[in-house]
């Protein structure tokens, strides 16, 4: 059996993903507000922006990948706020998550929704 490139760059995405994702959590548990301005920043978005140029460069893809992100993450903001409300006022952490994501569903639900009457390109 033979590695093939795009076996690679996959295993090298889902890497460095995972190594994000831990280095958040570590930096977590000594400075929270620390972990959330790496968490917030779209370095997902990001990279994810240049695997996909690099397998397709084509910039009117870009360009429509980029704006449906934009409007895909407002829905998906609420879901903190109510996080943060619910965990301090005693829900327990898997509920609190739970009634976050399937906030985030709705709300990209009524998005999609939202935006096909709006003529947005989602």
């Amino acid at each position: 059996m033979t590695v093939t490139s795009p076996s690679i760059q996959l295993v090298a995405r889902a890497a460095l993903s995972g190594i994000i994702i831990a280095a958040i959590a570590e930096i977590g548990k000594r400075a929270p507000t620390v972990a959330a301005l790496v968490a917030s920043l779209p370095l997902v978005s990001v990279l994810g922006m240049m695997f996909l140029w690099w397998a397709r460069p084509d910039a009117a893809n870009m360009a429509a990948h980029a704006q449906a992100t934009f409007w895909y993450v407002l829905p998906s903001l609420p879901m903190f706020l109510l996080m943060a409300v619910m965990l301090r006022h005693g829900v327990g952490f898997w509920l609190t998550l739970a009634a976050g994501c399937g906030l985030t569903v709705a709300l990209y639900a009524v998005m999609v929704h939202l935006g096909a009457r709006l003529g947005l390109p989602l």
